[in-house]
């Protein structure tokens, strides 16, 4: 497999929450954790960038665009992230397990990839870091 086709399949399953327009599957069990002024502010757009780390050693800059639905414990997340290399989209859920901090776990069908997003809100901006399959990325995203 070239390093394209690797990029491409890495890019698609880490960079699922930044990354919007390909539905793929994300879950992980609900939070008891009560709403917050924090849970409300996710919702809407959001764009930024950071970096993609990939399993084969190689990192790259990435500029994403997400925006947010749902509100109290739970966020449906559709993103866009694209690097030097490529362009990936997919949908993912988050659930809120603090005040201001949320996770979930994501399945993209079309690259047989799973991974981790975790999200932290701080009032207009986001830190976002997705692992999976030996990639991972690191996104600083704001409210748009």
């Amino acid at each position: 497999m070239n390093n394209l086709n690797i990029f491409n399949r890495a890019a698609r399953s880490t960079v699922v929450l930044s990354l919007a327009a390909l539905p793929v599957l994300g879950f992980v069990g609900a939070s008891s954790a009560e709403p917050s002024a924090a849970a409300a502010s996710l919702s809407g757009s959001w764009s930024g960038g950071g970096w993609v780390s990939f399993s084969n050693g190689s990192k790259e800059k990435a500029r994403c665009h997400a925006s947010y639905s749902g509100g109290g414990a739970s966020y449906t997340v559709t993103a866009t992230c694209a690097t030097a290399s490529g362009k990936a989209s997919q949908t993912a859920k988050v659930y809120r397990v603090s005040g201001s901090s949320y996770k979930g776990s994501f399945y993209n069908r079309d690259y047989n990839v799973r991974g981790s997003i975790r999200v932290h809100v701080n009032g207009k901006s986001q830190s976002v870091s997705l692992s999976g399959d030996g990639t991972s990325a690191q996104l600083n995203l704001k409210r748009r």
